[in-house]
């Protein structure tokens, strides 16, 4: 063997190659998920007019590209870099993105502003988060401590998702929950703590495969308490008033018979 000659391996092609034509695939692959997050923001924002305005103009869609090449750094062990691209994404998104999260294909951050995610979130494919969003850790130790999101899952404006629990495939969830326990699939979560109020059989139908952007019509299960009480209490007063009007007439009665 020559001195000085490329490592060989099983196949023809030298070590060297092998390894920048590794390269080229993953920054192709990286180029292909940065085009599905912008492709996929037209089918969920009706504002979305055109390419080049949701490059230009999106912040969402900035935080996510900062995140994928910062994320690349980071699983290749270059991780002040990969911080330093993320706190530079944080300061030109106000998004905060850990370079450790992992998040799937086609991932969408509306309005993008003040969202966290922590360095052991995980993300499916298909995610919508609304501003506000966080998917924070619980514990001080290291290891898995902030939520799962399954594929399909929509969180609303100022939600957030506490410790390593799992949000199931097609759930969402409403503005300003606070979801601290593991979320079944296909249900829709509201109110502190978040409490399963829905299931998809149940949810308005979008026909054409967009999401259902009519958060208003999230059930209030506090508010239905408060209704199914006062119509108990309205009931319990209605039947004492009939009770006391009934006893007097009783009282009369046996007064006649014992004269």
């Amino acid at each position: 063997m020559i001195m000085g000659s490329p490592k060989w391996q099983g196949t023809d092609v030298p070590l060297a190659s092998a390894s920048a034509e590794a390269e080229a695939a993953s920054a192709l692959s990286v180029w292909r998920l940065i085009r599905e997050d912008v492709d996929c923001v037209k089918s969920r924002d009706p504002a979305a007019r055109n390419t080049v305005e949701i490059v230009l103009t999106y912040p969402g869609v900035h935080a996510v590209i900062w995140h994928r090449l910062a994320s690349r750094l980071w699983r290749r062990g270059i991780k002040f870099p990969a911080r330093f691209l993320s706190w530079l994404g944080r300061f030109l998104t106000n998004v905060d993105i850990h370079p450790g999260a992992t998040i799937g294909r086609r991932f969408f951050i509306d309005h993008g502003a003040c969202v966290v995610i922590g360095e052991t979130a995980e993300v499916g494919d298909d995610v919508t988060l609304y501003h506000g969003v966080t998917l924070g850790g619980t514990s001080w130790t290291a290891g898995k401590r902030h939520p799962t999101l399954r594929d399909g899952v929509l969180v609303g404006a100022g939600a957030k998702i506490l410790g390593p629990i799992t949000v199931g495939a097609g759930c969402r969830i409403g503005a300003n929950s606070v979801v601290i326990e593991d979320v079944p699939p296909a249900m829709t979560v509201v109110g502190i703590p978040g409490r399963v109020v829905k299931p998809m059989a149940d949810r308005r139908r979008v026909g054409d495969g967009r999401i259902d952007l009519e958060h208003h019509l999230m059930p209030d299960p506090v508010g239905e308490a408060i209704v199914s009480l006062l119509d108990r209490i309205e009931f319990l007063e209605a039947r004492l008033a009939h009770l006391q009007s009934e006893r007097p007439r009783g009282r009369s009665a046996t007064a006649d018979e014992a004269a």
